[in-house]
């Protein structure tokens, strides 16, 4: 009978200290599975929209990818104001417009250029052209210049966050 309630300890014992490394096992797999908080950070990008000069383009980064920030002067907002859908392009911070898009043309991907002194885009690979507003006024791209997940905090436009008006632009389908 020794021998057996031995046995019996034995075995708890046992069950015990597996129990407890299936649970650290889980844990670490969990952890593992998480992403680190390098990436996490790695998908906002905080912009001070103050430090933008009109009719400047300036390339930022957001996730890897370029994206282009244009504040637009006053003469550029008077030839596009008859034109609703453009205007509905723009994103308003504070007093100023500006066009905030990812830099990559939608027909291939490319790098549209810009020419500051027409005010254009121009994507040399296929000839595809933009405005100052990022929609297409020359063919082959399916559609205007992608805007990226945004949200207005402030004087600051902080991208891949999710605001109200970035969701209207979504819901309007001025925007993927």
């Amino acid at each position: 009978m020794k021998n057996s309630s031995r046995r019996g300890f034995m075995g708890k014992a046992f069950g015990a200290v597996a129990g407890i490394g299936a649970v650290g096992s889980l844990v670490a797999m969990k952890k593992s599975w998480d992403p680190l908080p390098s990436v996490k950070a790695a998908g906002f990008t905080t912009l001070d929209m103050s430090i933008y000069e009109e009719n400047e383009l300036v390339t930022e980064k957001w996730r890897g990818k370029p994206i282009f920030v244009l504040k637009l002067t006053s003469d550029m907002l008077s030839k596009i104001k008859d034109k609703k859908n453009d205007m509905d392009r723009l994103i308003k911070v504070g007093d100023s417009y500006f066009m905030v898009t990812l830099g990559l043309c939608t027909h291939l991907g490319c790098i549209p250029g810009y020419n500051p002194a027409d005010q254009t885009f121009l994507c040399a690979c296929h000839g595809g052209m933009y405005d100052v507003t990022g929609d297409v006024t020359k063919a082959p791209p399916p559609r205007g210049l992608d805007i990226p997940p945004f949200k207005i905090d402030g004087n600051k436009l902080v991208l891949g966050e999710t605001g109200p008006e970035f969701i209207a632009m979504k819901e309007n389908g001025i925007t993927l």
